[in-house]
């Protein structure tokens, strides 16, 4: 018989009646029961019962045993009596009889609980890891990453890709966020810098020839942490060599699709081709540019339903240049108490108010449009909002009125709000949809000149002509991103492959041509040497993964994350090192600033 187990925790069913099996595992949770003492024992595959009698071999040692113990159990498969059969357990037809115990490791006192799912403070869950992840649902979340990783990987080489490995160690770019940086012991003075992503390399083995390239890539990013981001994560990163916009989509919609459907468990998925949105259509619909489109709400602009009428906030405001109001329709929300709170929730979040127009039986401030709005804009304008909304008895409507460069990611908020107070978001699904024509540049509040609004090696639309025609504010680029549910789970583009376009697209964001010879050459010299048409694209595999295990941040599908302060609590890092390894690298640590 073998040293530990003939038998996973999992594999025993009622075929097994009778037979003689070792099994391996963690005591998960103990009952006793009339002298019966009922031992659940877990392994990586799953749970067996234990049955020990009193004076019976090993009896003893089970029950005085903690939690988490690690056994080995020698015994007899039985079949459970039919009132205790367990349905939920793939082993629940049959239990061990126990016959002998032998402790591999003895757990001291658990910092935390293993079994069930207590909601448990995150620095002890992060402090003590390997607890955690023995948790049902972590493991499984951790199991479901493995199996949604493999399902691509083979969705890709299946569709023709290459995979490839990309240096960890390279030179610090501009990617839009902070770099992490390595410093040089061999070089003093000098730093690498961990991959924001692979960018320049996938470009490059676009360029050395190779036509479709992937790679399951670690990326570094130093920013702050939030629920769906970290510091450290991982990207299907992919590129492809002469293809347009429309190609890089028909290749990446089979892989997406496809993963999620076989690990939806039934949830519906959007068929593809996905729906293709602009950028500024999203603003305006939805006021952000990771719409969650099982939200069946759209934003719409009612500007000339307001322009010189009676409502005289919004008939003011509409004198100024670059200035609408928009309406959110809240079917549904036609009650003075919902108004009121969605008016509260507004000034909750730094804003005056949310004005609205409800729609009630009757007529007068009793019945039919009422609310301020409607007192004085009048009843033949509020008839028409009410017909242009598609809105009737019962429904309300919010809106927000002023710059919509200032407004629209709180009418976006409002529009979510809305949409998940009075329950129209339907959970139980994944809506997909395409950004596409993002705007090149933007506008740097900071500094008040022009900044790549995405990724500065794209395509921008009409090219060269483009860029020395046209007002950089009214460029678009071959820009587009993946959203599935309200995340973002993928930028892309269509690359820039033209060493003049490159050049004059720098030179535009403050850029000479000098500096971008020192920081891009090596991609500058490709470009010289014959460089293909290409694009590509790099969704999140954690952001995949979580919205697949049903979870609301990435800390709950990675096996090791950093905490919201971007700390390693198990391994304690970052942390302080040794005069002499800061000697070596021509390190000197500055003073603390003084307070």
């Amino acid at each position: 018989m073998h040293a530990y187990r003939t038998h996973t925790c999992g594999a025993l069913r009622i075929a097994d009646q009778g037979a003689d099996v070792r099994l391996s595992g963690w005591i998960h949770r103990k009952r006793d029961h009339g002298g019966l003492l009922f031992v659940d024992l877990r392994d990586h595959y799953g749970i067996s019962q234990l049955v020990a009698h009193p004076g019976a071999p090993g009896f003893e040692t089970l029950e005085r045993l903690r939690p988490e113990s690690v056994v080995t159990v020698d015994g007899e498969v039985v079949a459970r009596s039919a009132d205790t059969v367990n349905p939920a357990l793939p082993t629940g037809e049959v239990e061990v009889r126990v016959r002998a115990v032998a402790i591999v490791s003895e757990a001291a006192e658990l910092p935390l609980p293993v079994f069930g799912e207590p909601d448990y403070p995150e620095d002890i869950r992060l402090a003590h890891r390997y607890l955690d992840l023995r948790r049902e649902s972590l493991h499984r979340n951790i199991v479901l990453r493995s199996a949604v990783i493999t399902s691509i990987r083979r969705r890709m080489v299946d569709q023709g890709f290459i995979e490839f490995q990309t240096p960890i160690l390279t030179a610090s770019s501009p990617e839009g966020a902070r770099d992490f940086l390595v410093p040089s012991r061999l070089h003093p003075g000098k730093f690498y810098a961990l991959p924001q992503a692979p960018q320049q390399f996938k470009q490059l083995l676009i360029m050395a020839g190779f036509d479709r390239y992937f790679q399951i890539a670690p990326c570094f990013r130093d920013e702050d942490a939030r629920a769906d981001r970290a510091l450290e994560f991982y990207q299907l990163d992919v590129e492809m060599s002469f293809v347009t916009q429309e190609d890089v989509f028909a290749a990446i919609e089979p892989v997406l699709h496809g993963v999620f459907v076989e690990f939806a468990e039934g949830k519906p998925v959007t068929p593809y081709p996905f729906p293709r949105i602009a950028w500024r259509d999203a603003i305006a619909r939805y006021g952000t540019d990771k719409p969650d489109l099982r939200n069946p709400l759209v934003m719409s602009d009612v500007s000339d339903a307001f322009r010189g009428g009676g409502f005289g906030l919004f008939a003011r405001m509409l004198e100024a240049k670059a200035t609408a109001v928009w309406a959110i329709p809240a079917p549904g929300g036609g009650s003075r108490a919902f108004c009121d709170r969605m008016n509260a929730w507004a000034q909750t979040e730094g804003q005056p108010g949310l004005g609205y127009i409800l729609w009630r039986q009757g007529e007068g401030e009793d019945g039919g449009a009422a609310g301020p709005i409607a007192r004085n804009l009048g009843p033949e304008r509020t008839e028409a909002l009410r017909i242009e909304l598609g809105l009737g008895v019962g429904d309300a409507a919010f809106f927000v009125g002023g710059d919509p460069k200032t407004f629209y990611k709180f009418a976006g908020s409002a529009r979510t709000r809305i949409g998940a107070e009075l329950g129209l978001v339907d959970e139980d699904r994944f809506d997909f949809c395409w950004i596409v024509d993002f705007p090149m540049y933007e506008l740097n509040d900071q500094s008040n000149h022009v900044d790549f609004s995405h990724n500065p090696f794209s395509m921008p639309q009409g090219e060269l002509e483009a860029l020395n025609s046209r007002d950089p504010l009214d460029i678009l680029a071959y820009q587009y991103d993946i959203v599935c549910n309200g995340h973002e789970l993928c930028s892309g583009a269509v690359r820039n492959h033209r060493p003049e376009v490159m050049l004059r697209a720098f030179e535009i964001a403050g850029y000479d041509a000098a500096a971008v010879e020192a920081e891009f050459g090596g991609m500058l010299n490709a470009f010289r040497y014959g460089a293909p048409p290409h694009g590509g694209l790099a969704p999140g595999i954690d952001r995949i993964v979580m919205l697949l295990a049903g979870e609301q941040a990435i800390r709950e599908v990675i096996a090791f994350p950093l905490n919201q302060q971007g700390q390693d609590l198990l391994m304690n890092a970052p942390g302080t090192v040794r005069d002499q390894q800061l000697k070596e690298l021509h390190i000197r640590l500055a003073p603390a600033a003084k307070s």
